[in-house]
């Protein structure tokens, strides 16, 4: 008999027939009812085992985590909880699991404990649900852009140059660690590399992507970065996932259209196909905000959240009137703001974006034209000089989610900005070919998938968002 998942079986009309199911025990009680999971959705199955005609010792196996094959028919149930359950007519134990050694127990754990068990941290209910989510994103974000005529760019893991000039990279090498090749200066000498120069993991897929976006027209990536940040805030990970379209002919304007209209229909998406598994990750939020001081509770729930941004218009604003506002404002005046605001210039910190967003604006705010100082090289600078065409979209709850600009076309002004930052033209060579052969306006942006399931799924710490976190410290699995 063919195997029927959990979220078929309870999505189909079957009473009465007879089915089979494989998963694994979440709860077995009174030697009578299992609670069945196979992973299928956040909902369990009761499965029913007539005891009086089952081996004893069948029964003691039957424990938390055991993986289990059972066939039975399925039968309108008469007990809470549930509309349907099996009548258990066969039931074969695949794998034990023993009670006194498995670490999952059907009880709260931490988030830290779950952190330690970050290979079964994913048979609990809410990394279930998180992990869902997290694949129906992913499939969101591959429809959009396939459907909106994107073309999908490998760029390289391992690269040579830092797109975004900070230098918190990891170095790829295969030279002996503890006695490296040295030039006379005393310096490694990396010309005996395996790659024959300096070569790190890639902080982002951008720079590759402009190549492919002058010649394709419109291209994204989506993949795996690294950051050696030496951050152990609930908001950085040193692995991380990275969307990055970028397209050519397009000024700013179309690039804010292209980010919001991106990440309203991802958003859609879930709330349209992840229906139990927000459902229970809405009441899991709400019973987190509610353990928290009354000041530091947000002022909506998860799903409020959602359609929070898919149902209102994003306010575009200048980074000089938000500034202006936020100098303004009472938090700032009565200073309130953890990093008070007084001059132009300023970076702004998430509590500054939270203020525009949740309680000024009171919409997602995509702010634009950011002074060139606190700004990456290769954004375009305005006719004012001290500007570039920069833009960050801040949501509720997390701030900054996804910032991008139009790019740099001009070959002389993207030459000085490199050589104001003190990088290598030559380390750029090909990039600033793109400026000398057929250049283009083109624009592009940046959201960490991450930031962006965390949002999605309420998670209050990035680090489970992901199966695998790898942070400072931390690469045991």
């Amino acid at each position: 008999m063919k195997v029927s998942s959990i979220a078929k079986i309870l999505a189909s009309d079957l009473i009465l027939q007879e089915v089979t199911i494989k998963g694994w025990i979440r709860t077995f009680r009174s030697n009578r009812f299992i609670a069945l999971n196979d992973g299928s959705t956040i909902k369990n199955i009761q499965c029913v085992v007539d005891f009086e005609n089952t081996d004893e010792s069948l029964l003691k196996r039957m424990t938390t985590g055991a993986a289990v094959s059972i066939k039975g028919t399925l039968v309108e149930s008469l007990g809470k909880g549930q509309s349907v359950e099996v009548q258990v007519t066969d039931i074969k134990i695949l794998g034990d699991s023993n009670p006194d050694e498995y670490p999952i127990q059907p009880k709260k754990h931490s988030m830290e404990f779950l952190r330690e068990n970050a290979h079964l941290r994913v048979r609990t209910n809410t990394f279930s649900a998180v992990m869902r989510m997290r694949s129906a994103l992913s499939f969101a974000v591959h429809q959009y852009f396939r459907d909106h005529g994107f073309y999908h760019v490998h760029t390289p893991i391992i690269t040579g140059s830092d797109a975004e000039g900070a230098g918190e990279m990891f170095r790829v090498s295969t030279l002996a660690p503890k006695e490296p090749l040295l030039k006379e200066d005393g310096t490694i000498d990396f010309t005996q590399d395996f790659f024959g120069k300096e070569t790190n993991l890639t902080v982002s897929g951008q720079l590759e992507a402009e190549a492919y976006a002058m010649a394709l027209g419109k291209v994204y990536t989506f993949g795996p970065t690294f950051r050696a940040e030496n951050s152990n805030t609930t908001r950085h990970l040193a692995e991380f996932w990275m969307i990055e379209p970028e397209v050519a002919f397009c000024e700013l304007d179309g690039n804010m259209d292209l980010a919001e209209d991106f990440i309203k229909s991802v958003l859609t998406y879930v709330l349209e196909h992840c229906k139990n598994d927000l459902e229970f990750l809405d009441q899991r939020y709400a019973k987190e905000e509610s353990q928290k001081p009354q000041a530091q509770r947000s002022s909506m729930g998860l799903l409020e959240k959602l359609h929070f941004v898919v149902d209102h218009t994003f306010k575009r604003v200048s980074y000089t009137e938000a500034i202006d506002i936020l100098k303004n404002s009472k938090p700032n005046k009565k200073k309130k703001f953890q990093f008070p605001i007084s001059e132009w210039g300023a970076d702004l910190q998430s509590e500054h974006e939270r203020y525009l967003v949740e309680k000024y604006f009171k919409c997602p705010v995509i702010l634009f034209d950011y002074p060139a100082s606190i700004k990456a090289f290769y954004m375009r600078l305005n006719d004012d000089g001290k500007t570039v065409r920069a833009m960050d979209v801040l949501f509720p709850g997390i701030g900054e989610i996804a910032g991008g600009s139009q790019r740099e076309e001009r070959l002389e002004v993207l030459k000085e900005k490199i050589k104001a930052i003190g990088l290598d033209e030559k380390e750029l060579w090909w990039y600033l070919d793109l400026r000398k052969f057929g250049t283009a306006v083109h624009s592009g942006f940046g959201l960490g998938f991450e930031r962006l399931v965390q949002f999605a799924t309420g998670m209050a710490n990035i680090r489970d968002t992901i199966p695998f976190p790898r942070t400072p410290q931390n690469a045991e699995f």
